[in-house]
């Protein structure tokens, strides 16, 4: 049967990454991964998340299958860590949770539960959004639509277009909102747009789905899920996917959660019996190493401080990024107006030059970005940024 495969193209990103690792140049930049980098340009393991690890080691005693579900500690810990401890609706008992495969095993779940509850359902996500988003949906046989998000001359939000496209989609529609740190923009809503939104989901009665793969990248823990918490108070069904990749930095445990908000405990239940043969159909069991170290992480008073103390340097590295490459730009003499990186929030930010600018920097620089424009913040650093400023301000 494979005679009749024809090949696919490769990922861009990937493709980035093989190209920068076979260059020699001495002052070569990489802006193209979306992983976390520190000064040194790598990626560590967190200290809280050592500590918790080797407490796993010591203390694991068994390798059987943990359910579908996965681990109900890791489940509940994350679940307050997303909606807060005493958000309504888990007070209420509406909220069911369960672990996955990272942020895009939760997203290819939430897929197909929506599959099951409405074959064939439409999803509408933002213009522009995640590259794996839209082939994820459709591979689940979701229709995927587009409303206006980026606005790409002026790099700002398209609130107000936004808001009128979301006023058209039909009831048995879902609607994918970025919690925070939007990718590839960096271009979040506010706490008024998001009630905006929140008030005309409630009114048109469509589903929300919400992406939260950087809770705490932006402005803080709490902070950055105020959409998720104000949506799950508002409405009656709801779906959020989240990651643990970035935030406790686990990119190779593949660690996750997928949550459903029901309007009642009882169509909860419903709900996630559905869920579950949805997991028990694709990879039946979820792992159980990364959920491990997250709930003896959020489990422990002393951890979880030092946790959200390695985040915030993590969280105030990118943007002291963002700010300094501003001002670099500024010195070397660039009269374009790049403040709106600033401004934004996150891994993502589209530097806003063409495509051949963007193959200049890499054939003559040896500095690798998507050719959108998108940079990693994540990748700039002290040692690289006067090199990184010189040549954009060389190529405008």
């Amino acid at each position: 049967m494979f005679q009749y495969l024809s090949a696919m193209p490769a990922d861009p990103i990937l493709g980035l990454l093989t190209k920068y690792r076979q260059d020699s140049h001495p002052q070569k930049v990489d802006l193209g991964v979306g992983v976390y980098k520190d000064p040194q340009g790598n990626t560590p393991i967190l200290a809280s998340v050592k500590t918790a690890e080797k407490f796993r080691l010591d203390t694991e005693t068994t390798k059987v299958y943990i359910g579908p579900t996965g681990s109900a500690s890791f489940n509940e810990l994350t679940s307050a860590l997303a909606f807060g401890c005493e958000h309504p609706a888990l007070n209420a008992g509406r909220i069911r949770t369960v672990s996955t495969p990272g942020g895009t095993g939760a997203l290819r779940v939430a897929a197909d539960f929506i599959g099951r509850c409405k074959p064939g359902a439409t999803i509408w996500v933002s213009d522009p959004t995640w590259a794996n988003h839209t082939g994820l949906f459709q591979a689940a046989g979701l229709t995927v639509k587009t409303y206006p998000y980026y606005d790409y001359q002026n790099k700002t939000l398209r609130f107000d277009d936004m808001l009128a496209t979301l006023k058209t989609v039909g009831k048995d529609d879902v609607v994918l909102l970025h919690a925070c740190c939007h990718n590839p923009s960096g271009q979040d809503l506010t706490v008024a747009q998001w009630d905006q939104v929140v008030a005309l989901t409630k009114d048109c009665g469509f589903m929300p789905m919400i992406d939260m793969a950087y809770q705490g990248f932006g402005d803080g823990v709490d902070e950055d899920a105020y959409g998720v918490r104000a949506m799950a108070a508002a409405v009656d069904n709801m779906l959020l996917a989240s990651s643990c990749s970035k935030n406790f930095g686990l990119y190779r445990e593949r660690i996750g959660a997928c949550s459903i908000i029901a309007k009642d405990s009882g169509q909860a239940d419903v709900a996630l019996s559905v869920l579950l043969y949805v997991v028990r159909c694709n990879y039946s069991m979820p792992p159980a190493h990364g959920a491990a170290i997250v709930e003896t992480i959020l489990g422990s008073a002393e951890l979880k401080a030092q946790w959200l103390e390695e985040l915030k340097v993590m969280r105030d590295r990118i943007n002291g990024n963002r700010a300094i490459l501003v001002e670099k730009l500024k010195q070397n003499g660039v009269d374009r107006d790049f403040s709106f990186i600033a401004r934004q929030k996150g891994m993502f930010s589209f530097l806003g030059i063409d495509e051949q600018q963007v193959a200049t920097l890499m054939q003559d620089y040896s500095i690798y970005m998507v050719g959108s424009s998108r940079i990693s913040i994540a990748g700039i650093s002290e040692d690289n940024v006067d090199y990184l400023a010189k040549s954009i301000a060389a190529i405008l």
